[in-house]
């Protein structure tokens, strides 16, 4: 029986053994393009991704490249977070005129409003959209904790909260 095929049965050593045999040469990969500490970081979140979507891999030829491409994908999304906290730490000059103005009388009748009509909005989803879309705004949990919470994987959890998303934005311009 092949390691894959060990872990997809639930063998718990088989997983170590897939992780010593493959997360030095990840490591290298992402040390190559992160500095060390990021690199073991998302090192990490291959290796989840991976065993998460191990059930779903039909073909085991070629591990280890479905691994780098797994670690290129999560390098590109740090290195695209990175870029948007870079752009909204430019903007605090504005942010902070912006804090000013939040205390003003009209600024709280308007947002007043908009707590309203989200509150609507939130009625007219269904019941699991406002339930992740809550868990994620209001809560602060992160997708990771979500699907923990929720018994659902890291991708499906994603797709979820994108689809609770977009159906809010959708029944917000309704409202």
């Amino acid at each position: 029986m092949s390691l894959i095929e060990r872990i997809k049965n639930g063998d718990k050593t088989a997983v170590l053994e897939f992780y010593k045999e493959n997360a030095p040469k990840i490591q290298v990969y992402l040390e190559r393009r992160l500095k060390r500490e990021d690199a073991h970081e998302i090192l990490n979140d291959v290796f989840l991704d991976a065993l998460d979507q191990l059930p779903l891999l039909k073909h085991y030829d070629n591990i280890l490249g479905w691994l780098y491409r797994i670690a290129r994908n999560k390098t590109i999304d740090f290195y695209r977070k990175r870029k948007i906290k870079t752009i909204l730490l430019s903007q605090l000059p504005f942010l902070e005129v912006v804090a000013k103005e939040i205390n003003e009388p009209e600024f709280q009748m308007e947002k007043e409003k908009v707590r309203l009509k989200i509150e609507s909005t939130m009625r007219m989803i269904s019941g699991k959209y406002a339930m992740i879309l809550r868990m994620h705004y209001e809560d602060g949990m992160r997708v990771k904790e979500i699907a923990t919470t929720l018994n659902m994987s890291f991708k499906a959890t994603e797709s979820l909260l994108f689809r609770a998303r977009m159906g809010f934005i959708r029944a917000y311009e309704r409202a």
